[in-house]
């Protein structure tokens, strides 16, 4: 079982770090960091601290994964630093796989957040026995143009700040993924919000209980067939998450990471899946018909699919714990955390 890490409270220091894409150092993008840095300090009373080499910019980062993976083992290893945000993501965080060492994060259990590419930093982190949270990151969610979205803060503070299983994971009354130029002329011009849908029972029935395993389903296909990528005991008795990131990519790609999920033996283990809103709710509908047909191949139509959870590149939305316990209730169509995901 996965470590829980302690909580967060008000006054703790807080790094964060670019393990990926190094645009928080960017100079016409900075403003967007700080946004962040400060929803961070007035929402939730943390100090934050960003790591050495985490706002060099882009190139600098871009040419020295070594240095993004220091300021991750500094951040673990520093006592004074209780959680750990990434800035944003990127395209190739796996390339600090070399410069990891799994004792520092084993031996020095903390908060850690964010999504998409950091996907491959969350599997470092369960390769090291410890949960991190799948969810919000500083340049996209704390730095919201306007205000932080109420639903996104509520989860943070209902997970993360609280010793406490957050239970049911309502969906939220209104979404967005709205594309609007990082421009500091920008800041103060709100994204259009759309009523959401809500959650969508695919396929199942009864309520399913499992440990949570995931993450973009894309940046996963990174990790496979190398050291972090989880044995075959993580998988059984899951439930799995998955998220398609901005990119959009086709069903036919999902179709075949599905497959490769298969051939595995993966979706023959868990006990139910999640995925997330797309991104502009692009294949909506078509990525619904290849999850289904997949399982279909498999033999699985009555395991319990539960689509349209706000965690991946849609707003607002709910951070995930990995190795918690969470439910799937097919009559109510429902998700919740049963298992507090922090330690007092």
């Amino acid at each position: 079982m996965l470590i829980q890490p302690p909580k967060l409270s008000p006054d703790d220091k807080v790094a964060t770090v670019s393990l990926s894409w190094g645009g928080a150092g960017e100079p016409s993008l900075h403003w967007r960091y700080q946004q962040g840095v400060g929803r961070l300090k007035s929402i939730f009373g943390l100090e934050v601290v960003p790591m050495p080499n985490s706002l060099k910019g882009q190139a600098y980062l871009a040419e020295h994964p070594e240095a993004r993976a220091e300021d991750l083992m500094t951040a673990f290893q520093d006592p004074e630093i209780k959680g750990i945000i990434s800035n944003i993501g990127g395209d190739d965080s796996i390339r600090l796989l070399p410069y990891i060492d799994f004792e520092i994060i084993r031996q020095n259990p903390k908060v850690f957040m964010g999504f998409s590419d950091t996907t491959i930093a969350h599997l470092f982190c369960f390769h090291a026995g410890l949960s991190s949270f799948y969810g919000p990151a500083i340049m996209t969610d704390f730095a919201e143009n306007v205000a932080m979205d109420d639903y996104t803060v509520k989860t943070i503070k209902n997970m993360i700040f609280q010793a406490e299983a957050a239970g049911d994971i309502p969906a939220p009354e209104k979404w967005t993924s709205e594309f609007l130029e990082w421009n500091i002329s920008n800041k103060s011009i709100a994204r259009t919000m759309y009523p959401n849908r809500g959650y969508e029972l695919l396929q199942g029935n009864g309520i399913v209980k499992g440990r949570l395993i995931g993450g973009c389903i894309e940046v996963l296909e990174f990790a496979k067939g190398t050291a972090i990528w989880p044995q075959q005991k993580a998988w059984q008795n899951s439930i799995l998450f998955f998220e398609t990131s901005e990119e959009q990519p086709n069903p036919e790609q999902v179709q075949r990471w599905l497959r490769n999920y298969a051939a595995q033996g993966i979706l023959q283990q868990t006990n139910g899946i999640i995925f997330a809103k797309p991104y502009g709710e692009t294949h909506y509908d078509a990525y619904k018909e290849t999850i289904l047909s997949v399982l279909a191949e498999n033999g699985l139509t009555e395991l319990p699919v539960l689509y349209g959870i706000s965690f991946g590149h849609t707003e607002p939305k709910t951070p995930i714990p990995y190795g918690r316990l969470a439910q799937i209730d097919c009559h109510q169509a429902s998700f919740a955390i049963i298992e507090a995901a922090v330690t007092d």
